[in-house]
């Protein structure tokens, strides 16, 4: 279907481009969402009459965008989910919950602004871009974690599932770690040995030597 944009779509062009799409892209999100009009020759002539004031209105949003975007932009918002050992979420987040967060912190984004590619599964440190216009993007941070401390952790760059990563090997390391002897044991307050019967093993008086020594 070929359309006339009233906006800046990224990877489509600039307000008032003439541009083909495919007809589900136009029906279910350009046209009801008002970014674009069917390119007809009626069309075409109400765009141009309104060209000025479009171009004016965009402008004025544009502007609005950015100085709304001071404010959000590199905005941390924690969100504390439940977690394995391993880090994996038991669910995940997604857009509706980044713009409930930034709606926590007075922040006014709706959910069709915040741009990821898929939802968080794993805790951890996530860069999400907010679309505040056509032409304006920021980037906030995403903090998920399974406490407030260990959030803590995290935003002052600490790795969590690294770290534990290193204490359960760490931990591991332990388990096969024997004492090693005092060098200032006496011989004497060593065990006595034994031979395969279990009988104790004497040792050869000072001086003396064994059968086949003495039989040399």
């Amino acid at each position: 279907m070929d359309i006339i944009l009233l906006e800046r779509i990224g990877n489509l062009g600039q307000i008032g481009d003439i541009v083909t799409v495919k007809d589900g892209y136009a029906r279910n999100f350009l046209l009801p969402q008002k970014k674009a009009l069917r390119a007809n020759a009626a069309n075409k002539q109400v765009f141009e009459a309104n060209r000025e004031r479009l171009e004016a209105e965009n402008a004025e949003k544009r502007e609005a965008a950015k100085k709304q975007g001071e404010t959000v932009e590199g905005t941390e918002i924690v969100l504390i989910r439940a977690a394995s050992n391993a880090g994996q979420l038991y669910g995940s987040v997604n857009v509706r919950d980044v713009a409930a967060a930034l709606a926590d912190k007075g922040h006014d984004i709706d959910k069709k602004q915040v741009i990821m590619g898929a939802p968080i599964k794993t805790i951890g440190m996530f860069d999400v871009t907010v679309a505040l216009h056509a032409e304006v993007e920021v980037t906030i941070k995403a903090n998920v974690a399974r406490s407030e401390d260990e959030a803590e952790l995290q935003s002052q760059g600490v790795d969590i599932l690294k770290q534990a990563a290193e204490d359960e090997a760490a931990a591991i390391a332990g388990e096969g770690f024997q004492e090693e002897l005092d060098p200032d044991r006496e011989l004497g307050d060593l065990p006595t040995p034994i031979d395969a019967e279990g009988n104790p093993i004497e040792e050869p008086a000072e001086g003396e030597e064994d059968g086949d020594n003495a039989n040399a």
